[in-house]
């Protein structure tokens, strides 16, 4: 039996999304087509028109619509902290927990030496010269606790202390609520690296 084009098309399109895969890309196009056409409207439109207006930030990088997203317009934000985060996701986590009122740089990635991935490739230059503006006084990292995040956690921490910064990194530990015997070992170790 001859595939339909434009059927596989869009499940091709959907498998582009992280955690999907090809069952979940059929499920998802055969719901759209049977159940949700409308629903398949909106989300065609609304993807052509966010890759048509978003752009990244002139300031932090994240993504906006205007030249300056409204985080780095807010006169009420901290500018002398500057929390550096992988993604635009990371910087919506840190703003839902209400703790930080400073601003943000959104890397848009972290490095990754076995996939090619450098420093000139995550926005690092450009970190550099936002942190460096005179007003900045702490640059909080808060990239990732993996690999790729600690060596992206490392490498930006020694050219940010070279122009005179006070570089800080996010806190880990044992999560608010949690039992110690089922939290993992690497995560007891580190909070009792840590503690204060």
């Amino acid at each position: 039996m001859a595939a339909d084009v434009a059927l596989e098309a869009l499940i091709d399109a959907l498998r582009r999304l992280p955690g999907v895969g090809v069952k979940s890309a059929q499920r998802m196009a055969f719901h759209l087509l049977q159940h949700d056409r409308e629903g398949a409207r909106r989300l065609a439109g609304a993807l052509t028109d966010a890759v048509q207006r978003m752009r990244h930030c002139a300031r932090c990088h994240t993504f906006t619509e205007g030249e300056v997203c409204h985080t780095c317009l807010d006169g009420r934000r901290d500018a002398r902290l500057l929390c550096v985060v992988e993604t635009p996701a990371d910087q919506a986590a840190l703003e839902r927990s209400g703790s930080y009122q400073g601003l943000y740089f959104v890397l848009m990635g972290r490095i990754s030496p076995l996939d090619g991935i450098g420093a000139g490739d995550i926005g690092a230059a450009l970190l550099l010269e936002r942190a460096g503006d005179g007003v900045v006084q702490e640059v909080i990292l808060a990239t990732g606790f993996t690999a790729e995040g600690e060596v992206t956690a490392h490498a930006l921490a020694g050219a940010l202390r070279a122009r005179g910064l006070k570089v800080t990194r996010l806190a880990r530990g044992v999560p608010a609520g949690s039992e110690l015997e089922y939290v993992d070992l690497s995560t007891i170790a580190y909070a009792m690296g840590d503690r204060r």
